[in-house]
Formats: structure tokens, C-alpha cells, sequence
């Protein structure tokens, strides 16, 4: 069963997905923490059948039959290879790569199973309104959610997303989505503003004949799947001879809203042997301050950087780590509403003791330059910003033991930094100066990506004000049409 962060909602795991947020405006968090152990048997399973097995204790009211569904659905071979899942080894540290599904990013892995798991979900609580998903996305949670809900029948997808402040590929992918079913949104605002008012939303809007739900990590039903990356990542390097069985690797995690990170976190809950994970941030360096002194403040200048999915002051999946280090949910609700009137919050000392699993550091922009330029001239490895993000935490702390860099984007959806990474003048076109660099690192770039280049991007830009008042405008007219 799944429970409220903040107060006694009380759920099934459908009903959680369905859902998305919490009646009260708090997370869905697993009530107890499910009786699964990492052992020696994981090092025997596929991808698919470690999907299996962690989705199977996690999501209490779904049958086997109906997890092995989604998950064949989901991965089917044809639009993600689960077993391409990659790995850049070197001596100590190593790269995760988790961008091979259809956006490029490591959110597809997570959002190519979420639309049938809600699928399911619906009918098993026999909801026949119909789904709209609505979801803010700092740059890629937008474009995987409108593309894994693309073949759903019975959901609609809306995405905000800040505009300007993503890159022009990261636009043209979710622009290019737009039609009856699908509308991504820019708002004259930040990511926050964009999140701040889905949860508005989900708190307060009720329209008939509509079921509202979110593909952000705030949805359990997406949190729960990217457990299995870490999981199956660690009986890879066992399986390659990296590790030993037992032995303790790091994960350093390029972190915005907190989804991927806490994924890591519980999937050292449930034994698998991982030592310290590294909370990595960019200039917007919120959650490095908080794992060092315990204090969350978002009262500080919000920075556009060079690495725009990370550019988030309130990161919402936090609250789940609260809870889960508090088992107090008027302790996080205390601190939740501290937030929402302060804007800052102090765990104090009896909570921030129990965040030593953690260790956080972060990258300006130029230390983000920099590790891009450096290690591509030492490896001609080319990676994106927010990976350099990750690669330079690393390098700062450089924990005991061997340390995966989780590697979330392919480094041409960012044609412009990479270019000034490597003090090259190129075109000022993204898909000319990406042929470009192609030539000059011999790094290939996924065709898909190139052919983005055929999207006319024109953007429908709201006043972050206004978007209570047009998301029920906009829902109102898509029902029309469909």
C-alpha cells in the first residue's frame, strides 16, 4: 500500500499511479518497504526480468501477468533495447549510459512503461473518465512523456515548460508532438513555476468526465521503475569483472528534481550494495547546501545554466527522502508548508545525521566546460552538460571504492555547449554545427536527432499566472476534439 507523505491518504499502487499527487498535495510513498533483497540471483537476469521482479514487489495490486505485460509492451525491441543499456568503463569511475530510447534522454526508460502501467491501473479501478496527463518538465521529462503516451488510446498528454530556457532540440522534440492528443506549452516563467502550478492544479482543479495524472517522477508509478537501473547496473559490473560480488560501488547523479537520485537511494534500501551517492548540481546548488548543513533554502537567485534540466530550486521528490529518513508525516508536512511561506526549512541535526548516505558538490558552468573538454581529450568521450556536472562532482569528492557516473543525455542535444567545450566556432544552426562536430570528434550523433531538424518550432507561450485558468481551457478544448 502507498500512503500519503504528508497525512493519512491511504492507497493501492494503482491507485497511486492513477492519482499522481496525493489528495492533501503530498507524494505517494510505499507504506512499508517491500520484502525484496538484492542477492547473487540478480546476476542471472535480463534487464527485462530484473524490471520484473522489482516492479512485482513494488506494485502490490498488479498481477504477474499484467507487470509482464507492460514491461514487453514497453520494451518490445522496436523503440527501446533495454539490453542497450551502456556502459563507459575506465579504471576507477565509469559512464551509465541512459539514453537510448527515442528522446535521448534517461527519463525514456523510465516513461516507456508508465503509460501502460496506467493503462492497467484504470482498468482495474474501472475509471472511464478519460486521463489527461499533465506534467512540467525542466527539458526532457516533457519530450519522453509525450512520446511514450503517443500510443495510448484513452490518454491525452499537456507539458509546460519553461520558455527559453531549454535547448532547441530538447523544443523541437516536444513541439513536434503537438496535435489533438498532445500540447506542450511554454510558460513566460522557470521550471519551478511550471511545477508549482501542476501541483496547483492537481490540488485544487476537478474537472468532470476528466482524471488527471502526472508523468513526472512525482508519479510512483514512474519512481519505482528507474530502481531498476541501479540494480541492474550493479550485476552488470559484477557480470564484466568490474566488482566483485559484495563488493560497494558510488553513483554520482546529475540531480534537478530529485527522482533518479532517490531511485538510487532505495534501490540501496533494498540491499543492493552501494556506498555513497552523489547528489551533483549545477550553479542552482540548493541541494548541495541542504546535504551539507541539513538547511533548505530556495530563497536565492535562480540561474539559466549550461545544463537547463537541472535548473530547479524546489525539488519535489525530496519530500519523499524526508519521509523516508522520518517516518513522520506531520514532520514533513511541517516543513513542506515552511517552504511554501519561507521558502527554506533546517531537518535539524537528528535528520541530517541520517543523510550520511549522501554526499552533494556541484559545477559552475565552467567547471562544466571544462570536464567536458578534458575528458574527451583524454578518452574522446564526448558527454552532455549535465553527465560533466555529475563526472565533476566525482572528481571533487572521488569516494572510496568504484564510482558509476549516471550519464542522462546524449551530448547532441546540446550542439552549443559541446562546441564551446571544445573552443570550436561553428554554425549557429543546432543541427549544422551537430554534422559539424560529428566530423571533427567522430562522435556519431542518432539519426533521430538530425532529423529534428525538419520541426517548425512555434512556441504558445503563457503567462505563468494564467496556467490554472488555460490548462482547464485547453483540456475543455481537446475533449472537444477527441
Amino acid at each position: 500500500m502507498y500512503i500519503s507523505t504528508r497525512d493519512s491518504q491511504r492507497v493501492s499502487a494503482s491507485k497511486a499511479i492513477i492519482q499522481g499527487l496525493a489528495e492533501d498535495g503530498g507524494l505517494f510513498i510505499f507504506e512499508h518497504l517491500p520484502n525484496i533483497k538484492y542477492s547473487d540471483d540478480y546476476l542471472k537476469l535480463t534487464y527485462k526480468e530484473t524490471a520484473q521482479k522489482v516492479l512485482r514487489a513494488f506494485l502490490d495490486d498488479f498481477t504477474d501477468e499484467e507487470i509482464l505485460s507492460c514491461i514487453n509492451k514497453a520494451y518490445n525491441y522496436n523503440d527501446f533495447k533495454p539490453q542497450e543499456v551502456s556502459y563507459n568503463i575506465f579504471n576507477d569511475y565509469g559512464f551509465l549510459d541512459l539514453y537510448n530510447g527515442k528522446t535521448f534522454a534517461f527519463k525514456d526508460m523510465a516513461l516507456s512503461i508508465l503509460p501502460f502501467l496506467l493503462e492497467v491501473a484504470k482498468k482495474k479501478n474501472n475509471v472511464k473518465e478519460k486521463t489527461f496527463i499533465l506534467t512540467a518538465t525542466s527539458g526532457d521529462t516533457g519530450s519522453a512523456a509525450l512520446s511514450g503516451f503517443s500510443n495510448t488510446e484513452t490518454i491525452s498528454t499537456i507539458v509546460l515548460y519553461p520558455n527559453k530556457a531549454i535547448s532547441k532540440i530538447q523544443e523541437a522534440q516536444m513541439v513536434s508532438f503537438n496535435g489533438p492528443k498532445a500540447q506542450a506549452i511554454a510558460i513566460d516563467g522557470n521550471f519551478d513555476d511550471c511545477q508549482r502550478a501542476v501541483k496547483d492544479i492537481f490540488k485544487n482543479v476537478k474537472i468532470d468526465g476528466v482524471s488527471l495524472s502526472s508523468a513526472n517522477s512525482i508519479n510512483i508509478g514512474r519512481l519505482i521503475q528507474q530502481i531498476v537501473y541501479y540494480v541492474y547496473t550493479y550485476s552488470t559490473l559484477v557480470n564484466k569483472n568490474i566488482i566483485k560480488y559484495g563488493e560497494k560501488i558510488n553513483f554520482s547523479v546529475p540531480t534537478g528534481n530529485f527522482g533518479n537520485i532517490l531511485a538510487c537511494y532505495i534501490a540501496k534500501l533494498i540491499g543492493t550494495p552501494i556506498n555513497k551517492i552523489i547528489c551533483a548540481s549545477n550553479k542552482n546548488n540548493v541541494l548541495t547546501e541542504f546535504f551539507n548543513t541539513g538547511v533548505y533554502n530556495a530563497n536565492r537567485d535562480f540561474y539559466v545554466t549550461n545544463s537547463p534540466s537541472m535548473d530547479i530550486l524546489v525539488s519535489s521528490n525530496l519530500e519523499r527522502l524526508l519521509y523516508l529518513i522520518s517516518e513522520d508525516k506531520n514532520f514533513v508536512k511541517g516543513k513542506m508548508e515552511e517552504l511554501a511561506t519561507t521558502g527554506k526549512y533546517d531537518i535539524g541535526s537528528k535528520y541530517k545525521d541520517k543523510l550520511s548516505d549522501f554526499i552533494a558538490s556541484y559545477a559552475t558552468e565552467e567547471d562544466t566546460i571544462k570536464e567536458i573538454n578534458s575528458l574527451y581529450k583524454e578518452t574522446n568521450l564526448l558527454i552532455d552538460p549535465h553527465t560533466s556536472v555529475a563526472y565533476h562532482a566525482y572528481k571533487e569528492i572521488k569516494p572510496d571504492g568504484y564510482t558509476v557516473v549516471v550519464s542522462t543525455a546524449s551530448p547532441y542535444k546540446f550542439p552549443q555547449t559541446i562546441a564551446a567545450a571544445l573552443s570550436y566556432s561553428g554554425s549557429s544552426d543546432d543541427f549544422d554545427l551537430i554534422k559539424e562536430l560529428e566530423g571533427i570528434t567522430k562522435n556519431k550523433a542518432d539519426e533521430r536527432i538530425l532529423n529534428l531538424s525538419n520541426v517548425k518550432i512555434y512556441p504558445t507561450v503563457w503567462n505563468k499566472d494564467d496556467i490554472r485558468q488555460n490548462v482547464v481551457r485547453l483540456i475543455g478544448e481537446m475533449n472537444d476534439k477527441n
